[in-house]
């Protein structure tokens, strides 16, 4: 477990399904002194607008003790994440007229054995992949998952 970055891997797991999906990857691990955002995604659909995901991954082993990830989405990262997304729209000022919004993605991560193995096969996921011994499981991508605006 020492030799894997268990977070840069549930991420690879996002940005993959993000790709998979139409989704252009612009940026990963985009930082500033305000903070960190994991992904920033860009969707360009034929017939609607352009969209910019700031994307918050949280990639949890089972039974953690904050919801998978979901308790750590605090309303004090919320403003950390919003005022990182507004120094990337400075940075990046062609992509200031897009639509934004800031997405969650729930991973879990575990050790996969024979039990695991006939366990996961009936859990409920979006994507998943092995790594070795763990295996990267996509539970849930909650799109607009907070309500902050960028003016």
């Amino acid at each position: 477990m020492q030799s894997l970055n268990i977070a840069n891997l549930g991420e690879d797991l996002v940005a993959q399904w993000l790709q998979s999906a139409g989704w252009m990857i612009l940026h990963r691990q985009f930082s500033c002194r305000w903070g960190e955002i994991d992904i920033i995604a860009q969707y360009d659909g034929t017939n609607q607008e352009s969209i910019l995901a700031f994307v918050e991954v949280k990639t949890r082993s089972p039974g953690n003790w904050d919801d998978g990830g979901r308790g750590a989405i605090t309303l004090k990262k919320q403003a950390k994440i919003e005022r990182t997304s507004q120094i990337f729209l400075t940075k990046y000022p062609e992509k200031a007229e897009y639509s934004c919004r800031f997405d969650v993605a729930i991973v879990s991560c575990q050790i996969m054995t024979k039990q695991h193995h006939e366990l996961s096969a009936t859990q409920d996921t979006i994507t998943s992949f092995l790594v070795g011994e763990y295996q990267f499981q996509l539970q849930e991508y909650i799109a607009g998952a907070f309500d902050c605006l960028i003016d």
